[in-house]
Parts: C-alpha cells; structure tokens; sequence
C-alpha cells in the first residue's frame, strides 16, 4: 500500500502556488500541444548538451593538474552547456568551492587571468598546426588558421583579470 503522506507535501505546495502570470495582450502565445511538441523534439539535444557538457568538465577538471589542458575554457564550455540543459548542474557548477573560481569572474564579465589565456591559445595552435600539417587541402588549412587567428584575438581582448599573488600561485 502506497503511503500519501509522502505525496502531501508536494500536493500542498502545488495547491499554495499562484497561477503563472498572463504574457502580454500583444504577444501570443504558443499552443500547448506546440510547446509539448517542443520540449520532446529539445530532449535530445538536452541530453546531447548534457553529455558535452560532462565531457567538457571532465576535461576541465583533468586541465586543473595537467598544466597544458585549459580549465577555464573548458569549464565555460560546461557552463554553457547546462545553462541550456540542466538548471540544476548549472547552479551546482556555479556554486561549487573549486570549480567557480574559474567560472565566475569572466561569467561577471571581470576578464580571466593571463595565464588562462595562455593556457587557451597555446594548445589551440598546437592542435590548429597540426591538423593543418595532416590536411592536404589548402582551402582547409587557410580556414583552420582564420578560425584560430579569430579566436586568438577573441580571447586575448577579453578583459584581464588580476590575480592576488597567493591566488596566482595556487593555480
């Protein structure tokens, strides 16, 4: 036998809860069944999101001890990742004592540190040249190296954050 006083507290906060507010009279708004059409048609690409995004924190984590694998870019990726998918892994990234430290300067728009963008742009050029040697085509190799002189510049224009000296050597 099912016990309902388990269910009671979730019945109880749906009942004390205030119907959504109503969109504007100018706006309209989508049908139901298009929105549930929606939401089935997006659950693959959360779980396909989700799945990057755990890749990438994997690889951003391993990045923390491996000094040639960035952590930031590679935690912004999972950042963007769960922002889209999973607002629950999103606050615990975050909010978490190690990780954020990593995150949260450039999600408040601070910059990162200049040993983060080092870090970003040495193992993308590695990698880009690479490819390139490997690539027979010139077209390929001409659009590798716009994408990655694209990116160079992105990330080194950002803003640059200074780091106490404890905190830099702690990194």
């Amino acid at each position: 036998m099912v016990s309902t006083q388990n269910r009671l507290p979730n019945r109880q906060r749906l009942v004390n809860q205030q119907p959504p507010p109503k969109p504007p009279e100018n706006t309209t708004a989508l049908p139901e069944q298009e929105v549930s059409d929606r939401l089935l048609a997006s659950q693959g690409l959360r779980i396909l999101l989700l799945a990057v995004g755990g890749l990438s924190l994997l690889l951003g984590v391993i990045g923390i001890f491996l000094p040639l694998l960035p952590t930031t870019p590679f935690l912004l990726l999972t950042a963007a990742c769960y922002v889209r998918s999973s607002p629950r892994f999103y606050r615990w990234l975050t909010s978490h004592p190690l990780l954020s430290k990593y995150l949260l300067p450039y999600l408040d728009g601070k910059g990162i540190p200049r040993r983060a963008k080092i870090y970003t742009t040495l193992p993308l050029w590695v990698s880009l040249l690479f490819s390139a040697y490997l690539v027979p085509l010139l077209w390929v190799r001409v659009g590798l190296m716009i994408i990655g002189l694209a990116v160079t510049v992105y990330i080194w224009r950002l803003t640059e954050l200074e780091l106490d000296v404890e905190t830099d050597q702690s990194a």
